[in-house]
């Protein structure tokens, strides 16, 4: 199983990143998928999560109304699209799965990508 995510970047405060997690080896379509990050010198943090089937949707406060999950299970690709960026939000940002009902809980997860970095400076 990899994930790969991408689409990171530099982007000024107020901009817009669309993050993109293409699996391969797991038919995502039966699984949940969390997005997480890691800024430089804190822990792991959840993000959002999209679950299979009726893709309901979870957002932590800090970037709900900022921040849209979504997937298309045709392309076996989940994605993030991240506006009104703030400096707050530059970390690594990851994707997991393998697990079929969604959780912020990151140690329920047990596929992981490699990670894209997203820098909101000026």
């Amino acid at each position: 199983v990899q994930l790969q995510a991408s689409g990171g970047g530099l982007v000024q405060p107020g901009g817009s990143l669309r993050l993109s997690c293409e699996a391969s080896g797991v038919n995502l379509e039966y699984y949940a998928v969390g997005w997480f990050r890691q800024a430089p010198g804190k822990e792991r943090e959840g993000v959002s999560t999209i679950n299979s089937g009726d893709h309901s949707t979870y957002y932590v406060p800090s970037v709900k109304g900022r921040f849209t999950v979504s997937r298309d299970d045709a392309k076996n690709t989940v994605y993030l699209q991240m506006n009104s960026l703030k400096p707050e939000d530059t970390a690594v940002y990851y994707c997991a799965t393998g697990i079929t009902i969604a959780t912020i809980n990151p140690h329920e997860y047990d596929y992981w990508g490699q990670g894209t970095l997203v820098t909101v400076s000026s």
